[in-house]
């Protein structure tokens, strides 16, 4: 699991900013937390920005109590003050600085309202080293922390960098990393930490490992009704109403088939248009270069270069933008979260981990940072499940092919039956894959955001940022390698090549012999397999020269088979070079079964 790394300037001087994962607690349950506690006890931070969502205060206080345990220097961002006003809260900002003894701004970072003087707050916070005020526990915990504290050696706190105090709270918290130090250090305190912990368990009775998590939500809410004051609505606002239906066990299913079928639908209208504008002004420089590249090699290569360009511009980029630029409105909106919580349910029925959604769904953007995305999995089982799911998934580079070919020439409700065969093929390995796996799945908890307009800004800093990825990554790759087919195609190797892969090509899956190269190269860049159809059949006119069946064979192909090369890069690092193989080869026999079964069929 890495982290996102940002360097700033604030007031004049340089600072790095470190987003690290998502958590609910130093005590980690994940690899996501894991890496959050280990980095913010490493010693190498100078303050912490602790966000907080208003609308939700008194369950978002039980980390920031916990935080302030550390002796960092701590500043707390009251984020989305606006959902806290909408939900009728009130939050006296001075009350609660005072209570916590650290600086509190409120923020709306959508708008970026306080996010500047959250960062000169961080900076002065680093500078001062001033701790927060630690929340004090009941009379039986505070004797038993005391108790632990006293049998702690001065040199741990010092090795350690952290006080005293957390220590002990978290050595009665079980903490395996903090034993494990403290075994060496002084296993005294590990053997009276384990009969304090049992001691505050009977008194409580309470479970061992629940009695802080308890004692600090108490704290939290203790907080909250301190420095908060809530009115009470009289009614439902929009946003509950519009739960009512999206977040409704049917017509929320109905409402993810509308969504991904509107968004799907939205992307070929808008991208189909935008193909046809793009491409006409360049028809007769390619059909000049086109001319020319038969008889000299620099022409030909000329001619690889401009149908590398005009694939991208024409034919992938006006596909992706408007999809990325929809997906990120999904999420942006609050909308995604929501479908991945309805989905919840069926991911189980394969077996599955519901986290595992948010992987799988992120699959659908692009399936390198969904393999990274395994991560947050507690279970190597669930790990190595999903990732081997995720290629099956139809990246943003497949969808671009499936709108491109089966919507622009068959129709959009047979690209519609594309996608529906995707998600059930996608369903039915993972079933399969569950059934020889043991284990089961445990329950999904997540945050669902409010529903909110993203601002203009923002939703086009994010849409770029992707697009982006495909201008630097993928459309080099796209030209270089039409320059090379370029110039197979005037030496004449690429029907050496074709003829070679003619067995599957044109004896299984029933295509013209010309698409095997297409097919090999797709391996680099998925978008590129439909760029070099183009080149290898001489015309856009693809329905002129491939019948209906074999252009959904091909498609069906494409989607399915062997993922992109960065894509099994990333597989490599999450689960290994055996599970890779493992992937590939489910990958090439499914995608085989697919589409010899559709071109029969057909």
């Amino acid at each position: 699991m890495s982290f996102t790394r940002s360097d700033v300037v604030v007031a004049g001087l340089s600072m790095r900013l470190v987003d690290l994962p998502g958590t609910y607690s130093l005590h980690p349950f994940d690899a996501a937390e894991q890496v959050t506690r280990d980095f913010l006890l490493s010693g190498q931070v100078d303050a912490i920005i602790n966000v907080v969502d208003a609308s939700v205060m008194s369950r978002s206080l039980e980390l920031t109590v916990e935080l302030i345990e550390t002796g960092l220097p701590i500043v707390v961002a009251l984020n989305m003050m606006d959902d806290a006003q909408r939900k009728g809260i009130t939050i006296d900002i001075k009350a609660l600085e005072a209570k916590l003894g650290v600086p509190v701004v409120s923020t709306i970072a959508t708008r970026g309202q306080g996010v500047s003087s959250v960062a000169l707050k961080a900076l002065h916070a680093s500078k001062s080293k001033r701790a927060g005020i630690p929340a004090t526990y009941d009379r039986d915990t505070e004797e038993s922390l005391n108790r632990l504290m006293a049998s702690i050696p001065p040199e741990a706190a010092d090795k350690l960098g952290v006080p005293t105090r957390f220590l002990a709270i978290r050595l009665l918290q079980n903490d395996e990393v903090i034993g494990k130090v403290f075994q060496e250090l002084s296993p005294d305190a590990v053997e009276l930490a384990n009969k304090e912990r049992k001691f505050l368990a009977d008194e409580h009775n309470w479970p061992e490992e629940s009695v802080f998590a308890s004692h600090r939500h108490a704290v939290a809410m203790d907080l909250f009704e301190e420095v908060a004051r809530v009115v009470p609505r009289q009614k439902l606002s929009w946003r509950d109403r519009i739960d009512n239906v999206l977040m409704h066990p049917f017509w929320g299913f109905i409402g993810v088939i509308v969504a991904l079928g509107g968004l799907f639908t939205l992307s070929f209208v808008v991208g189909d248009a935008l193909a046809g504008l793009v491409e006409a002004p360049f028809e007769p420089l390619t059909e000049a270069i086109g001319a020319k590249a038969e008889n000299s090699l620099w022409w030909a290569m000329l001619g690889g270069l401009v149908d590398g360009v005009i694939g991208g511009a024409g034919i992938v980029l006006p596909f992706l933008l408007p999809l990325l630029l929809l997906m990120s409105f999904l999420e942006d909106v609050g909308y995604l979260p929501r479908a991945a919580f309805l989905v919840d349910g069926l991911l189980h029925r394969i077996g599955l981990h519901g986290k595992s959604i948010i992987p799988l769904i992120l699959g659908y953007g692009c399936n390198v940072p969904a393999i990274m995305g395994v991560r947050i999995l507690e279970s190597t089982r669930d790990r190595i499940i999903t990732a081997l799911l995720i290629p099956f998934t139809a990246c943003s580079a497949r969808i671009v092919v499936i709108l491109a070919l089966v919507a622009g020439f068959l129709g959009p409700w047979w690209a519609l039956g594309v996608f529906v065969l995707n998600i059930l093929v996608t369903a039915l390995v993972g079933r399969i894959l569950s059934a020889f796996v043991p284990g089961s799945a445990p329950g999904l908890l997540m945050d669902i955001p409010p529903y909110r307009l993203p601002p203009p800004k923002a939703l086009a800093q994010k849409t770029w940022f992707r697009i982006r990825e495909f201008l630097v990554h993928a459309w080099p790759i796209i030209i270089v390698a039409s320059i090379v087919m370029a110039v197979l195609q005037y030496a004449q190797v690429d029907g050496y090549l074709n003829s070679f892969l003619s067995p599957l090509t044109s004896g299984v899956l029933g295509l013209p012999v010309v698409v095997g190269v297409t097919l090999v190269f797709g391996v680099l860049a998925k978008e590129l397999s439909l760029v070099l159809l183009y080149a290898a059949l001489g015309t856009s006119d693809i329905i002129s020269v491939m019948s209906t069946t074999q252009i959904l064979t091909f498609t069906l192909f494409v989607t399915f088979y062997v993922p992109c090369v960065a894509t099994i890069a990333a597989q490599i690092r999450e689960i290994g070079w055996r599970w890779t193989l493992v992937s590939v080869a489910l990958n090439t026999v499914v995608a085989v079964l697919i589409a010899t079964t559709i071109g029969r069929l057909g």
